[in-house]
């Protein structure tokens, strides 16, 4: 009897799952079919999202991995996305060339999928990591975050050596106590260097500072941060421009392998943020005031590179929604353990 009931039991968590998948791919499909008709009116940054979007549906589709865990409806949807991501994502690429090429050739290895890496195992956040004293004000700044990013990928010269780490670039980059978009950026720094195989050459470095600690340690310390943020935000509301932090907390934190940012009731958030005709994330008609007063509040204007689109959609913020659910979809595929599925 007891058998029967935890049979009972798994499949009913099973079934459960498969209709969770199919929420996301639902919603994952109405924003590829939106990318498709705004490609080349994307920005670069919103464009990456869907680069990311596209590693995770690759990365799902790989029948060795999930080969159980999509059905054949499901499977079929993946793969359709992912041939048409191929398309539009070319698109967007071009556009990009043209209408920004000194940001593109900066940045043009992240603008492929097989830049980045998905997680092979999870962990979690640390509350007593989180900062006691964190700062109302943003501590970082775009261009100088643009030049740092660049030095780590080899592209701040034509042939230029990656894994470049200046003084300027660590002291900003390990700062503690940074909020917002600030805290998100310096995990992407560390993030893009991992990726880049510049593991080696940031820990040289790290150790010069008076904190000795590693790479991996700076990830567990933002994302832990970026976890109570979230956690905050959930509590406060999810409006406007709060959306879009949110989001990049999950999207960046979950590629990072902390399973904790996939809780069910953040994907049902996002899931009911998303214009169900359009298919796209941040249409607002108070957008742009809100994003102001966000800024105001925070004491310290941050320049961000967002671009409105059709109907008033953001580019960002749908590029990171989009980035975001496939790593909900991945985690969901590769978690068969029902002790390690998302928390409420």
């Amino acid at each position: 009897m007891r058998a029967l009931v935890a049979l009972l039991i798994v499949a009913g968590a099973r079934l459960a799952q498969q209709e969770v998948i199919d929420d996301i791919l639902d919603s994952v499909s109405t924003g590829v079919n939106f990318f498709e008709q705004q490609s080349r009116n994307m920005n670069l940054d919103g464009v990456v999202g869907y680069v990311i979007l596209q590693a995770q549906l690759q990365e799902a589709t790989k029948s060795q991995t999930h080969s159980d865990s999509l059905n054949l409806s499901q499977r079929s949807i993946a793969l359709s996305l992912v041939k048409k991501l191929d398309k539009s994502l070319a698109l967007a690429v071009t556009s990009l060339q043209e209408t920004d090429p000194k940001y593109y050739k900066e940045f043009e290895p992240v603008l492929s999928s097989s830049f980045w890496s998905l997680p092979r195992e999870w962990t979690s956040t640390d509350p007593s990591l989180v900062y006691t004293s964190p700062r109302s004000v943003e501590c970082y700044d775009e261009q100088l975050g643009d030049k740092c990013m660049t030095l780590l990928l080899g592209t701040w010269k034509d042939d230029g050596t990656p894994c470049i780490v200046t003084k300027a670039c660590r002291d900003t980059m390990t700062r503690f106590g940074c909020p917002h978009y600030s805290l998100s950026h310096q995990l992407l720094y560390f993030m893009i260097g991992t990726m880049k195989g510049c593991t080696r050459m940031l820990n040289g470095e790290l150790k010069l500072l008076p904190v000795n600690i590693t790479v991996q340690h700076y990830h567990r310390i933002f994302c832990s941060n970026m976890m109570r943020s979230n956690q905050e935000i959930s509590t406060k509301g999810l409006t406007g421009q709060i959306q879009d932090i949110f989001m990049e907390n999950i999207l960046l934190c979950g590629l990072g392998g902390f399973s904790d940012f996939y809780k069910a009731a953040w994907l049902q958030h996002i899931l009911t943020w998303q214009d169900k005709e359009l298919g796209c994330f941040g249409k607002d008609d108070d957008y742009s005031q809100m994003f102001e007063e966000y800024l105001d509040a925070a004491h310290k204007r941050v320049k961000r590179r967002e671009k409105t689109l059709k109907d008033g959609c953001s580019s960002h913020t749908t590029g990171v929604a989009m980035g975001a659910l496939g790593g909900y979809l991945n985690f969901y595929l590769s978690e068969q353990d029902t002790t390690k599925r998302p928390l409420v």
